[in-house]
């Protein structure tokens, strides 16, 4: 199991029309966290896919935003679902997106 977090600067780029980060730069930044947590998390003998991706918006994000991501333990050798969950905070602390990430984790095929 392992934890890896992103911090994300607000700019322009990734605001929607009320100047508050866009909410699918930060389903992206979900993904993206959840992807680098699993990749670095899995033994060298598996592989991983995204599979799906609930997200709950639960605020505004107004300010730069930091994502985290927790990665569970797995059973090596054995093609699971895993959730991965994430959540993003802004500069206050306050959590502004949920999002559980499931990931099919399975072994390499082998040649």
């Amino acid at each position: 199991p392992g934890r890896a977090a992103a911090h994300f600067r607000k700019r322009r780029a990734v605001c929607n029309h009320i100047g508050t980060v866009h909410a699918i730069a930060m389903a992206n930044l979900c993904e993206l966290v959840a992807g680098t947590m699993t990749e670095v998390s899995i033994p060298a003998s598996m592989r991983w896919i995204p599979r799906g991706m609930q997200i709950a918006y639960l605020g505004k994000a107004e300010t730069d935003i930091r994502a985290e991501a927790i990665f569970p333990a797995i059973d090596e050798g054995r093609a699971q679902d895993v959730v991965v969950p994430v959540d993003i905070t802004d500069q206050r602390g306050a959590r502004v997106v949920h999002a559980d990430i499931t990931m099919y984790v399975s072994p390499k095929k082998t040649n």
